[in-house]
């Protein structure tokens, strides 16, 4: 919460603004309590309309870079118009981003219904019809029209540089006392060793999503209703969302491997695929996060992060099966 304000002030503050934009009058409203920092809120007009309010926090705003966040959302406009399932976003003259009397940035999108699936609860049909989207979404981001960058956001470090440091993990890990965590950092360490960096020109460049998991997917029974917050959106390696939505709707346990054929299944129907496309995807989405959700402090992880960290751990420690699990998807 932004110092000296309560999440009513910034509520209140963003509701005025809203009004005088759009001329809608709320009438109820729920907080939705998902993500860091940034505020949600459901609302309901007296028109009948039902919204999502996103507030960014200031600090973490400016974590961001205006200019990518304003292109990511010309994106998901443009995807939106060509069918894909996601929330249509409001605009002003223009604009989607707003600033309200006490200069509290935020957007307002229509509120998509569907529900939340735990990680590694989906079933057959809603990550089969998420494989086929997020297959739509690649083939529309990479048809031509944003043409293509010299750089992806991902540049992966050396085999040298990443084992330094797990060394150095290790090391911290060790001084503060917490030996049930030497196990998890030494699968990372073994993984690193294995891993054939030369092997990146298995990945295609291209524009991607690059924040595909369960918290950014509502499904119905059997579909997937919407793919949420594009706010990441960019140049990088497009299977890196299909590792990252695969590990998190299929990953119990253990990996379903029907699960994640399902998914395949559909992201074929829009996008052609290799042998050991899957495989290479999840080998290089760990080597990508693993660094960020394997800590010296993980035992403090909250929710989530604790949550990419099982990922994690379990793709380090299943590195060398992951072809012979998968054969050759």
């Amino acid at each position: 919460m932004e110092t000296g304000l309560t999440e009513t002030m910034i509520f209140d503050d963003i509701i005025k603004t809203l009004r005088r934009l759009f001329d809608v009058k709320v009438v109820d409203s729920t907080p939705i309590k998902r993500g860091w920092l940034n505020l949600k809120w459901k609302i309901t007009t007296d028109s009948g309309q039902q919204f999502l309010l996103k507030q960014y926090n200031k600090e973490r705003y400016k974590l961001y870079n205006a200019e990518e966040l304003l292109f990511a959302f010309s994106q998901q406009i443009r995807l939106k118009d060509q069918g894909l399932a996601c929330p249509k976003l409001l605009s002003h003259n223009g604009a989607v981003l707003f600033q309200s009397d006490n200069a509290e940035i935020f957007m307002a999108m229509e509120y998509c219904q569907g529900q939340l699936v735990a990680p590694g609860k989906s079933n057959a049909n809603q990550i089969y019809d998420l494989g086929r989207a997020t297959g739509n979404m690649h083939r529309l981001l990479n048809d031509g029209t944003l043409g293509v960058k010299q750089t992806p956001k991902f540049i992966p470090p050396s085999r040298e540089d990443r084992l330094a440091h797990w060394s150095l993990v290790l090391e911290k890990t060790k001084e503060s006392g917490k030996a049930q965590l030497l196990a998890d950092i030494e699968a990372q360490r073994r993984a690193t060793e294995a891993m054939n960096i030369e092997n990146l020109e298995s990945l295609r460049l291209g524009w991607a999503h690059r924040d595909l998991w369960v918290d950014n997917l509502l499904f119905e029974e059997n579909r997937l209703t919407a793919i949420l917050d594009f706010d990441r959106l960019g140049y990088d390696y497009p299977q890196l969302d299909v590792a990252r939505a695969v590990i998190s709707c299929a990953l119990d346990d253990d990996l379903d491997v029907s699960l994640a054929g399902a998914f395949l299944e559909g992201y074929r129907e829009e996008c052609s695929v290799k042998e050991g496309f899957l495989t290479n995807s999840l080998r290089w989405l760990w080597y990508m996060e693993s660094t960020w959700w394997i800590t010296a402090d993980m035992d403090q992880h909250s929710v989530p992060p604790a949550r990419f960290a099982k990922e994690m751990n379990w793709l380090a420690e299943n590195y060398k099966h992951i072809p012979s699990m998968l054969g050759n998807i």
